[in-house]
């Protein structure tokens, strides 16, 4: 009231008094409202910077939670739109400096059968208190100042050094994969498939842009950032001589997605001359020019191969052959696509051999580069090959279960197959799909020649299995009294173990989308207590009532390890932040190269299942074949293990492991055979209990 007094007796006199009424009841009304989005804002990132919820059960929750959880819903919204939360969400915090230390050397320390008498293990420990009381009091210092200014302080450093400044090839060693449906089939006609995937997403994308998308919540409370979904579509990562760039492109310059067949390339427009979605059928219509003109000019074309090899080697060949003339005109339609389909000319008839196809192609025609590509098979299966920097695999994975759980619930596809007309929509003319067109000189195509080469070879280097555990799932797993997921990363230690009779530094992905601009934390699923379950199950001498217990304290420590990271305590990310600041001081580190410099051998990662809650039940025995294995990746090291595993409900679990062949002590097919023994047995400790 005070406010609207001094606005009235400070306007001009001269201005009449009703016209004065509404300037300052206008005035006083937006002044009101800013106020009030702040004060929501202020209040909702406060509640979410609570994350004690974590640590309890969902049907424990004590009553200053259950308060909690209902201040939040209230204050978010009973409908939040897909970036409502974005700027209430809280920032990533920066871990204390003493705890991080003392977590990694914890973490280092069963690798060492007898730590106290390990040379390397005792340097670390020296290296560690140097570091504490020297150069890392500083570091800290640099990192917490960011953290003061930066949306995320970790962000920017994450997508610039982790992935975009690497220089080994993105095929196989970055990009990863994903399947559809694991038992099931929609249908067998590649062209009606590829029209009704192709709908969908751009539909989601759609949704994505007007923000009706429903944004991801845990326990329908908290809501997750939803920044990597903005990447999504007309996104591709540019190759530079140093640092490649990720280049996102309006919408002005995106109205098209690109659809390859034998290797030529077509740009499809996404809208009719109205400005109207094209149709499923008008899509069947498109893709079958594209695949009769394809057949009818077919020209061996493989310069999707490029993106295959080195990046400071394809930002040269770019910057010499794709600078001007058609190549250009031709790379800026593929660069600034919404997304491309590829129609492949192959089916394979086992999950490994579609897995290995998707994450690597031929060799010759997938352009990796691309934010994603959805490919098509002769059989109408279809998968997608995702390049990473732009975002992780829970985001991709929504995307495609939104687009599979279309094909379970709703009727896409007729008694032949085809397409379902959509009713009451009138499609209005369209343009042809345009046929992109290279000019390769002979000195491009030796280039191009030894790029098909390089990529092939290492195609063939690649040892990938995918199975299907269905002895047993995660309802058994509940009534052992455990997490699901330290379950099997206990299994997968036991695995390792006998495959290699040492233990590995392990690898499992967690994510930190609880803060803004959050990807990823590292939990380490090596540990004491793991080490000493693997341990007694290859004594004789111990009791199943040991084991037992050992396993329950290996998987409630590998749970506290996971919601810290979730929360933000876990160190790697820290570490990797000190480092950089290191560098960027010109300072040098031991300590720091030591921590970074370690070897993923055994790198793991759990899919998520069911993000939407319209989504059935995986189940009900209707859905139990239609359920996604879900998708994986290479191994890390040349001589270690890729591991990424799906849990699609009580019964069953799905893993694709990875390796090289080139490396001896490696074997796909055998590591799978000694995960599934060391499941069976882990079963048997409690058929006795």
């Amino acid at each position: 009231m005070l406010f609207l007094i001094f606005l009235y007796s400070h306007f001009h006199t001269d201005i009449p008094h009703y016209l004065r009424v509404v300037l300052i009841s206008a005035s006083g009304g937006l002044t009101f409202f800013v106020m009030l989005m702040y004060t929501r804002r202020w209040i909702l990132r406060l509640l979410l910077s609570y994350h004690g919820w974590m640590y309890e059960g969902l049907h424990t929750m004590s009553w200053s939670t259950t308060l909690w959880a209902v201040m939040v819903r209230l204050v978010s919204g009973y409908h939040p739109t897909t970036y409502s939360c974005q700027n209430s969400l809280p920032f990533l915090p920066v871990p204390s400096l003493d705890t991080s230390i003392n977590q990694f050397v914890r973490s280092i320390e069963p690798l060492y059968e007898k730590p106290e008498e390990s040379e390397e293990f005792q340097k670390i420990k020296n290296d560690a208190e140097v570091f504490r009381t020297g150069l890392g009091p500083k570091l800290q210092r640099m990192l917490v100042l960011k953290s003061w200014w930066a949306q995320n302080w970790l962000a920017d450093w994450w997508y610039k050094y982790v992935y975009l400044m690497g220089r080994n090839p993105i095929a196989i060693n970055s990009n990863y994969y994903c399947l559809d449906h694991s038992h099931w089939c929609p249908t067998n006609l590649q062209i009606s498939r590829a029209a009704n995937g192709i709908y969908q997403f751009l539909k989601f994308k759609r949704q994505l842009d007007r923000e009706e998308l429903e944004p991801l919540i845990i326990r329908n409370t908290v809501p997750l950032c939803m920044a990597q979904y903005e990447r999504i579509f007309s996104c591709t990562r540019i190759p530079g001589e140093d640092v490649d760039e990720l280049k996102q492109y309006p919408a002005s310059q995106s109205k098209h997605i690109i659809v390859m067949r034998k290797g030529i390339y077509y740009q499809v427009q996404i809208t009719d001359l109205k400005g109207q979605p094209l149709t499923p059928q008008t899509l069947e219509s498109q893709i079958s020019w594209i695949i009769a003109d394809a057949d009818e000019h077919f020209e061996a074309r493989s310069v999707a191969a490029l993106t295959g090899i080195n990046r400071t080697e394809w930002a040269a060949i770019r910057d010499k052959y794709f600078s001007s003339g058609v190549n250009q005109e031709t790379l800026h339609a593929l660069e600034s696509a919404v997304f491309h389909a590829i129609l492949d000319t192959n089916s394979f008839s086992t999950w490994s051999e579609r897995g290995k196809y998707l994450l690597h192609g031929d060799g010759r025609t997938q352009w990796f580069d691309k934010s994603f590509s959805l490919l098509y098979f002769t059989d109408g299966r279809c998968g997608i090959n995702v390049e990473h920097s732009w975002g992780d695999a829970p985001v991709m994975a929504h995307c495609s279960e939104y687009n599979l759980t279309k094909e379970v619930m709703e009727p896409l596809y007729d008694e032949k197959g085809r397409c379902v007309p959509l009713t009451r929509y009138k499609q209005a003319a369209l343009s042809t799909p345009q046929r992109l067109l290279w000019d390769i000189t002979p000195d491009l195509g030796s280039v191009i020649y030894k790029s098909v080469t390089f990529n092939q070879k290492n195609n063939e280097d690649l040892s990938l299995q995918i199975v299907e555990h269905t002895a047993y799932g995660k309802g058994f797993i509940k009534t052992c009294k455990v997490s699901p997921d330290a379950y099997i990363q206990c299994a997968l230690q036991l695995a390792y173990f006998k495959d290699s009779g040492k233990f590995a530094l392990t690898y499992e992905a967690s994510m930190t989308r609880l803060f803004l601009l959050g990807r990823t934390e590292t939990v380490r699923s090596l540990t004491s207590e793991s080490v000493d379950f693997v341990r007694a199950m290859r004594n004789d001498g111990c009791s199943n009532a040991e084991r037992i217990a050992l396993l329950k304290k290996a998987c409630s420590r590998h749970q506290d390890l996971y919601r810290d990271a979730m929360n933000g305590k876990g160190f790697d990310r820290h570490m990797f932040g000190l480092f950089v600041a290191c560098r960027g001081l010109g300072h040098d580190s031991e300590f720091l190269k030591d921590s970074l410099m370690m070897p993923w051998t055994l790198s793991t990662s759990q899919q998520p299942q069911q993000q939407m809650r319209s989504t059935p039940d995986c189940n009900a025995p209707a859905f139990m074949d239609k359920v996604c294995p879900g998708g994986g990746f290479g191994p890390v090291t040349d001589n270690g293990y890729g591991v990424s595993y799906m849990v699609p409900g009580d019964y069953k679990i799905f893993f694709h492991i990875s390796s090289k062949r080139s490396c001896p002590k490696t074997d796909s097919e055998r590591f799978a055979k000694l995960l599934f023994e060391s499941f069976a047995e882990m079963r048997s400790l409690f058929s006795t209990e």
